[in-house]
């Protein structure tokens, strides 16, 4: 019996419409990227354990696909692991490479080991597929692609004001308005904890407060009490839950928490900065809000933290975020080299731009015109002009069979080729081209220079 073709969950395939689809979104942002003096380079996919284990967190570390070793792994399997039924042990001692996570920490792995052919600072950016053994859900894939923008070398803020730009351009360009680019600082998050007395649990206390909008206000402090934040602390902080109000306003709210923080304080300077910064060169069409409970659960970030979530009315999760890294690099030895990035969601990106019909037209066809076939004579004919369209830069293709001119006219039809030439011999005899605009209907008789004008127009 025949194998019923499938694949992995969490995983898909794309057709030729949706590959355009998305090529348009990823060239976009390239081009913005380029825009912004950004430079690219590549990683592998897949890295030697031990870099990309406990850079994510404990959730984190759970959702990277380990690789297991080539031939007879069991054999130099971790005997005593077996036997203890130590499933971590056992990993270690049978899987030393894995899938990449993200783009982040495979890029300062990239940092540490090119230091001395880098130009600091480094601004780079990458577009490549990642995998994460997450639970599949609308918006959330095993598989998918990250398009990331980095600084390296260079602790000014300035750089977060131009990440703040740089998603503002992106998705003017992809007409995607309206979208809110949420900003928060590990150092206010630090802040909190230290005012509660809960320096200790500061990934307990910042993991569940990023769930706030996913789980609601009793859900986070019950994740926070079992995690033995005392309800005395909790209470504390009550007023970070019910924030309200413009970018000052939350501002002028979490100073009165944090007055008694000089980290706390040190990320308000910080947030203040780049508000006043984006205020005296206001956004084509994003909005920049603070959001005190972002912290995105990932223990590398030490300064900004950004979110972008879709236009309001999308129900989607954030497609995009980011943040500042002061000691990424120092985990592979390089100390004192700060860093901040931002990245795209690039899947989540096409799923907004989808429901709200954003895609242009044109991008769905790759093919400009359609000769149709009737028969070897006529095709050598149009072949010769399919050939000079070419390399007039107009995507043309002759249709391969001698059949109906039905079924020729409705293959162009399903694939949004929106016009078709017809070479038979009455055209040939006089060296012309019968050109049909799909949509109109409409027929001209052309030589060959006013069908190559016509194709520009």
């Amino acid at each position: 019996m025949a194998q019923k073709p499938s694949i992995p969950k969490g995983t898909r395939d794309f057709s030729p419409e949706e590959v355009l689809k998305r090529n348009y979104i990823m060239e976009t942002i390239r081009h913005e990227f380029k825009n912004f003096g950004f430079q690219p380079i590549e990683t592998p996919s897949f890295e030697n354990s031990a870099t990309l284990m406990g850079k994510y967190g404990e959730e984190g570390d759970r959702l990277i696909f380990k690789i297991l070793n080539s031939g007879d792994y069991l054999k130099k399997a971790d005997k005593n692991a077996i036997k203890e039924m130590d499933s971590t042990a056992l990993i270690s001692s049978i899987s030393e490479k894995a899938l990449r996570y993200d783009l982040t920490v495979p890029f300062a792995r990239y940092v540490v080991q090119h230091q001395n052919e880098i130009e600091f600072p480094f601004k780079r950016y990458q577009i490549q597929p990642v995998w994460r053994a997450d639970r599949p859900q609308k918006g959330r894939f095993r598989e998918f692609y990250q398009c990331d923008a980095d600084v390296v070398g260079s602790k000014s803020l300035w750089q977060e004001v131009e990440f703040v730009q740089l998603y503002d351009a992106v998705f003017n360009s992809l007409n995607l308005k309206g979208v809110t680019i949420k900003i928060n600082n590990r150092k206010v998050l630090s802040g909190f904890a230290e005012v509660i007395g809960a320096q200790d649990k500061l990934i307990d206390f910042t993991v569940a407060l990023d769930k706030l909008d996913k789980i609601g206000e009793e859900a986070v402090k019950k994740e926070m009490l079992e995690k033995g934040i005392s309800p005395e602390a909790i209470e504390k902080i009550q007023p970070i839950f019910n924030l309200n109000g413009n970018f000052s306003e939350k501002i002028e709210g979490i100073s009165n928490i944090l007055k008694s923080s000089k980290t706390g304080m040190a990320g308000i300077e910080e947030l203040k900065f780049i508000q006043q910064a984006i205020q005296n060169m206001p956004l084509q069409t994003a909005t920049l809000d603070l959001d005190v409970t972002l912290a995105r659960g990932l223990n590398y970030y030490t300064g900004a933290i950004f979110e972008v979530a879709a236009p309001e009315g999308v129900k989607m999760g954030s497609i995009g975020g980011g943040g500042r890294y002061d000691d990424l690099t120092g985990i592979f030895g390089l100390k004192d080299m700060s860093g901040v990035g931002i990245s795209f969601g690039l899947d989540r990106i096409y799923l907004v731009l989808e429901e709200l019909c954003l895609f242009p037209d044109q991008i769905k066809a790759s093919t400009k015109v359609l000769f149709i076939n009737f028969g070897d004579r006529e095709s050598l004919y149009a072949m010769k002009a399919v050939s000079k369209l070419r390399k007039e830069g107009i995507a043309a293709e002759l249709f391969p069979d001698d059949a109906k001119m039905g079924k020729q006219m409705k293959y162009a039809d399903k694939r949004d080729i929106p016009f078709t030439v017809l070479t038979g011999q009455e055209e040939m005899e006089q060296e012309k081209y019968t050109l049909k605009h799909m949509k109109s209907g409409e027929q001209d008789q052309l030589n060959f220079q006013e069908l190559v004008d016509k194709l520009k127009s």
